[in-house]
Formats: structure tokens, sequence, C-alpha cells
């Protein structure tokens, strides 16, 4: 029994690490390319749930999981282009000090206009259930979260490796000076990143909500963990931010079932590790800042 319990923790560690993986890619993308530091990424993520909760009632949880995303990412464009792309090359600090004062107003306005209360919000009858597997029963919704999470990362590898869209982000990511030579201007892709970047935050929100509910400072909570997920991958890493984010969340299921008390502790500690043996990170290549 002692196994099976200790399974269902690695499987709730890879869940967690499904949603950190979903903010962190984004993270990733967005600092590589643009040179900013996203604070404001886990309020996407917030939006993302509180909008679940809203639309769920009007066009179902099916509906939500594909609008909230979409919504969050017209968003992101709007305020690349208003707001971020204004701070490229500026002082990095600048993007930093923005990206805060962003995800200040996006917490105080959901505050406003939600309460400060959790909001609860139920899995849809239709995706409720347990998976049985001999004496090993997990819920069903977990899975298909895994799922699509695997799924979306798949995905936006093929974009990032076998397109056009693709070659050239990740040009922008290695020598940006040697794209702008060739006349291709970064703009227009890096909106889509960051589009792209939000919208997979946003996704994370909408499956997280029947999980463990909504509420305003969910977006600054989550944040703070998917940088010690890019910071263990190492930044320019794809994959490195994928076995980081698999790595953090079974490292803390199995530290909540052998030492509650340290759960948090186990994922500073072993990002504390990591940058002593390796201070790139797992996976970190050598990337120009962005110009």
């Amino acid at each position: 029994m002692q196994i099976i319990f200790i399974l269902e923790q690695v499987l709730n560690g890879l869940l967690i690490g499904a949603f950190y993986l979903l903010i962190a890619l984004g993270l990733s993308l967005i600092f590589s390319l643009g040179g900013i530091v996203n604070l404001a990424h886990g309020a996407f993520y917030a939006i993302g749930a509180y909008l679940t909760v809203t639309l769920a009632p009007e066009i179902g949880f099916g509906g939500a999981f594909v609008v909230a995303p979409l919504l969050v990412a017209m968003l992101g464009l709007l305020i690349e282009r208003f707001m971020l792309r204004r701070f490229y090359r500026a002082d990095p600090i600048l993007g930093l000090l923005l990206t805060f004062g962003l995800a200040m107003v996006a917490e105080q306005t959901l505050r406003m206009i939600f309460g400060a209360a959790p909001v609860p919000f139920s899995i849809p009858q239709e995706l409720r259930g347990q998976v049985l597997i001999g004496d090993f029963i997990y819920s069903r919704y977990r899975l298909l979260i895994l799922a699509v999470a695997a799924i979306s990362v798949l995905g936006l590898w093929l974009l990032l490796t076998r397109s056009a869209f693709g070659r050239v982000v990740r040009a922008g990511v290695q020598n940006p000076d040697m794209v702008a030579a060739l006349g291709i201007s970064l703009k227009p892709y890096m909106s889509a990143v960051v589009a792209i970047a939000v919208g997979l935050a946003a996704l994370a929100g909408v499956m997280t909500a029947p999980i463990t509910g909504v509420h305003p400072a969910m977006g600054a909570e989550i944040l703070t963990f998917a940088f010690v997920v890019v910071v263990i991958g190492g930044l320019g890493s794809f994959w490195g931010v994928v076995a980081a984010a698999f790595i953090v969340g079974v490292v803390r299921g199995l530290a909540a079932y052998f030492l509650p008390a340290a759960t948090e502790a186990s994922v500073y500690l072993l990002m504390v590790l990591v940058l002593l043996l390796r201070p790139r990170g797992l996976f970190g290549e050598r990337i120009q800042k962005f110009e």
C-alpha cells in the first residue's frame, strides 16, 4: 500500500509540474526573445481561471477551455503591442518594473470584481470519476490534465522546430543581430510569442480552477515556482524547462508525503543544489541579449 501511496504522490507531483511547465515555458520564451522578465505572467494564469468560472455556466467547461486561453492571448497581444514593445531596447529593470506593476493592477482588479474570498469551482460532471488499475485509483480529470499538458508541450515543440515561424524565433534567440541583418523584423514574432506564452498560462489556469479553486493571489503564488523551474532548467533551453518542471513537481510531491513541513523548502533546496553544480541550469545555453 505504501508503494501505491508513493505512486500517487509522484503522479500528483507530475500534475503540479505540468502547471509549472505551461507557465515556465512562456516565461522562458518571452525572456529569451524579448529580454523581459515578465512578472505579470502569473496574472494571466489567474485571469484564465476567473474567465473559466465566468464562462463555464454560459458555454460549458469545454467552451471555456477553448475560449478563455484565446481571450487571454488577445489581451497579451494588446499588452505587448502598447506596453512591452517599448521596453525591448531599454534597461531590463524598466521592463521588470512595468510587469510588476501590471501584476499588481491585475490582482487588485480581480479582487475588486470578484472579491478577495476564493471562488469555488467544481470538476464538470462528465469529467469526474476514477481510473482503477489493480489497487491503484486515480482521478480521471487529473490524468486528462497530464494528457493536455503533454499535447501542449509537443505542439509547441513542433511549432518551434518544424515551422518557418519557429526557425525565425530560434534564430532571434541565438543571434538577433544576424536576423536583423537579413531584413527580418522580430516584432511580429515577439507578438506571437507573447500571445502563445500567456495563452499557455491561461490554459493552466483553466485546468487548475476545478482542483484548487480560484482566488486573486493565485498567480503570484505559482509564479515563484515557475521562475524556479526556469532557473533550474536553464534559460534558452526548451527541454531543460520541461525536465525541470517535472523534477520540481515530483520532488515537491514526494516531500509532501515524506516531509510535509519541508514541501516548499525542498523546491528551493533543489534550486540551490543545481545552481551550485551548474550555474546555467540543467541545459542552459548562452544567448545574446535582444537589441
